[in-house]
């Protein structure tokens, strides 16, 4: 039990720093975070006429996972890489601004050439019919989950993972089963989300809200200015820039790692891990979803227990583009070989590869993605035995070629990075508006936003995006209008 004389005196520190708080002169917002939705975010309430806020951002750069970096010679993206969901009834509000305004280089991925590209475990192709038979029952079922979803009760109480839906299709491509169907099921569900089926919503992802809406078709990026340039983009429309393009404008503060937010009924104080404490009316937290369930940054009073619930109640999801550069090529080349699949008998080894003949002509340059806890396993072991590990599954898919060993690797490392914890936010089982609603909603004064937030197109650039607008008009309501109410509709309702 707490000593009468320690509770006293904390009091009194609580009521010294209230007084402070209550008497500071500092933003009327702080933004934690300058990742897409954080920038996002600043440009609506620069709008909206609120221009006095700071940004606080704990890498030494704006973007936050989308980032390019020099690799072989080239700039190649670490994280986000594609604009998903073009061609559609409605466009994906970041296809213009890649498209037309910023005119990046951009490449239609076409995936109709799987059956002429899956590898079998000790070499050599697949029987294009063998591999286009597993691609169409697997495309039946899927169509066959997207009409099964469409019954379910909207408030997610009978959702089920896409697993069990494949189970009521008496399809097990998880096994028991051939490697052909594990690495077909692996490309069209762990590629997409960075999760396998049996811990995917089958509800809030068939159909995807990202194509249905926006359309089928994804453009891989592959810009020297990088895919980062959006943000930058973004940013200098409210931000001061100098003669070079620089963003100088003091109210972004690089190398700032919040440690601790304190939150008032009459504001709130931010800390930053130099000691620098800064007092604001309003914060914004832009942080991952991964940051969130550590704690990098410790909120005092803790959050209530609806928001704590609600933030554990989403996954994040680990999806890692290994690149490998060469002294020479072996692989095929030419229309219809730019994605191809190692079929393993271990799920989600080393199973999607792309080669980069028209989007990086001449660097020798292969890329394979893997997930989840691949992720996680490639993460601690050193590049060098990475670096083997590939090679060594290229070597059995070409016996017939020499293989030589690879001269560079580069593995990004998202969930080691403090700063982040992960790639993106993935669907869970059983989710709807509500819960999104609950991670969205503000507590008091401290307003949050991210990928994670967005109900319809978590895990996507467009929708870090849209969440930074849609989290930036709920704090205006509060701030311009003294709307502060948060209304969340039950579960049920």
């Amino acid at each position: 039990m707490m000593k009468p004389s320690i509770a006293i005196a904390l009091a009194l520190v609580v009521i010294a720093q209230y007084a402070a708080l209550t008497a500071a002169a500092g933003p009327k917002v702080i933004i934690i975070g300058a990742g897409m939705s954080g920038i996002s975010a600043g440009k609506r309430l620069s709008d909206a006429g609120i221009t006095d806020f700071v940004i606080l951002e704990a890498t030494d750069r704006i973007g936050g996972r989308i980032r390019k970096t020099n690799f072989a010679g080239v700039n190649v993206e670490l994280g986000a890489n594609w604009v998903e969901g073009v061609g559609g009834d409605q466009m994906n509000p970041i296809w213009p601004m890649v498209n037309e305004t910023l005119r990046l280089r951009t490449f239609l991925s076409d995936f109709d050439h799987l059956a002429n590209n899956t590898y079998k475990k000790e070499g050599g192709l697949y029987d294009e019919e063998t591999v286009k038979k597993v691609i169409d029952r697997a495309d039946e079922v899927e169509e066959s989950g997207g009409k099964l979803s469409g019954t379910l009760h909207g408030s997610g109480r009978d959702d089920m993972s896409v697993m069990a839906m494949q189970r009521l299709n008496d399809h097990m491509p998880s096994g028991p089963a051939r490697p052909v169907d594990m690495v077909i099921d692996y490309y069209k569900y762990d590629f997409e989300f960075a999760e396998p089926p049996r811990v995917t919503s089958l509800q809030n992802t068939q159909p995807l809200p990202t194509f249905n809406n926006f359309g089928d078709d994804v453009h891989f990026v592959a810009d020297q200015r990088g895919y980062e340039s959006v943000v930058y983009y973004i940013a200098r429309q409210y931000l001061k820039m100098d003669k070079t393009g620089a963003i100088v404008d003091p109210r972004l503060k690089l190398n700032k790692v919040v440690s601790e937010i304190t939150y008032f009924p009459s504001g709130v104080m931010v800390k930053t891990e130099d000691n620098k404490v800064y007092k604001t009316d309003y914060v914004m937290v832009s942080a991952s979803l991964g940051v969130l369930q550590t704690d990098l940054i410790r909120f005092r009073p803790q959050l209530p227990a609806w928001k704590v619930v609600a933030i554990y109640q989403f996954d994040m999801a680990i999806y890692t583009k290994i690149f490998l550069k060469f002294p020479k090529k072996f692989w095929p080349e030419g229309p219809g070989t730019e994605f191809f699949l190692y079929a393993s008998d271990r799920r989600g080894y080393y199973p999607v590869w792309q080669q980069f003949e028209k989007q990086y002509p001449g660097s020798n340059v292969l890329m394979v993605t893997v997930t989840d806890d691949e992720s996680r396993r490639i993460e601690q072991q050193s590049d060098n035995q990475t670096k083997a590990e590939a090679v060594e599954v290229l070597r059995k898919m070409f016996p017939g070629k020499e293989v030589p060993d690879a001269t560079n690797i580069l593995v990004p490392r998202w969930w080691s990075n403090r700063f982040f914890k992960g790639s993106f936010s993935n669907w869970p089982i059983g989710v709807n508006r509500y819960e999104y609603d609950l991670i969205r909603a503000p507590v008091g004064r401290v307003y949050f936003t991210g990928e994670h937030t967005s109900e319809h197109y978590n895990g996507y650039v467009h929708g870090a995006y849209l969440a930074g607008i849609d989290s930036a008009d709920i704090l205006i309501k509060c701030a311009k209008k003294k709307m502060c109410r948060y209304h969340v509709q039950g579960k049920y309702d």
